[in-house]
């Protein structure tokens, strides 16, 4: 979504962001404004008159002044109840509720259908970016100083993200043998090994990965910071994948049953181990470690 945001503001749009409670932290370092969305329907539909209100976003009946990049329906409702004229994919039965829709391309890739929507609103057609660009703030960098050093992390290190939130298509997509992995051949290569694990994923990091250094608390923003400096990150298909990609961050991105061509993370810096219904077994995906790590400088810290 990031470059999709980006064009937009090239454009002349003047920004002011609203998504879950780790966005603030994650976009810090591009300067926009961004506020927590709540749960409750009520309580969202306040959020956005509030800010309505506040941008005086009094435009005339045919002119958008919000544009939604979820595809759900509520998303559109949301913005309609709170008075403001949304733009978005007319998908759902919501194109009721939206004062100019675009039609949808289903399979492309999530970065390219949200850039597509952006040019759709602008009127205008180019590529998209081969990447995405995530920009941190140096307070997120002064954090992530903080955290690795208050956990003893060595120069050298690997962080691995075993956990992923929801299924794709109803199949789990936690590669099933990343604990085997770690603990018989990921920790002999002579890396710090490191986990940031979320709050409900604590207990789990501590009894599963005990010689993994833990960050635990640790904010999206200097999460990235933290991403960018490793030697690798070994990840399931989840967010902090797609984060270590979008800072340049080397990736190792174990997949099953997504759909690369929709889901997978881009960038030069990423390398895919994709295979389903047999997921890729471990001697694969420490072979390509091992060939990911040959070419790591090690002063890639220090950049």
């Amino acid at each position: 979504m990031i470059p999709a945001l980006e064009r937009l503001e090239r454009a002349g749009y003047e920004l002011h962001c609203v998504g879950k409670g780790w966005a603030k932290s994650l976009l810090d370092g591009h300067g926009w404004s961004v506020e927590t969305y709540p749960k409750s329907f009520a309580e969202r539909v306040a959020i956005l008159k509030a800010l309505r209100e506040r941008l005086n976003l009094r435009t005339p009946q045919s002119e958008i002044n919000a544009i939604t990049f979820a595809t759900s329906f509520s998303s559109a409702l949301d913005m309609r109840v709170a008075g403001l004229k949304p733009f978005g994919y007319a998908v759902e039965a919501r194109s009721l509720l939206l004062t100019r829709s675009a039609k949808i391309v289903y399979g492309e890739h999530a970065m390219h259908s949200y850039w597509r929507l952006a040019g759709a609103l602008l009127n205008a057609s180019e590529p998209p970016p081969a990447s995405v660009s995530l920009k941190i703030s140096e307070s997120a960098r002064r954090e992530a100083d903080d955290a690795l050093r208050n956990a003893n992390v060595a120069e050298r290190y690997i962080v691995i993200v075993p956990f992923a939130g929801g299924t794709f298509e109803k199949l789990d997509k936690k590669w099933p043998e990343f604990d085997r992995f770690v603990s018989d051949q990921l920790s002999t290569l002579g890396y710090d090994l490191v986990i940031a694990p979320g709050p409900d994923e604590v207990d789990a990091a501590r009894t599963r990965f005990p010689t993994a250094k833990r960050l635990e608390n640790l904010k999206i923003g200097p999460y990235a910071e933290v991403l960018r400096r490793a030697a690798l990150t070994i990840s399931n298909d989840t967010g902090p994948g797609h984060i270590a990609a979008s800072v340049g961050g080397r990736l190792l991105s174990v997949l099953g049953p997504t759909k690369v061509e929709q889901w997978g993370a881009l960038g030069p810096t990423v390398t895919i181990v994709h295979s389903y219904p047999e997921w890729p077994s471990a001697e694969k995906v420490l072979a390509k470690t091992q060939a990911v790590l040959s070419s790591v400088s090690p002063l890639r810290r220090l950049e």
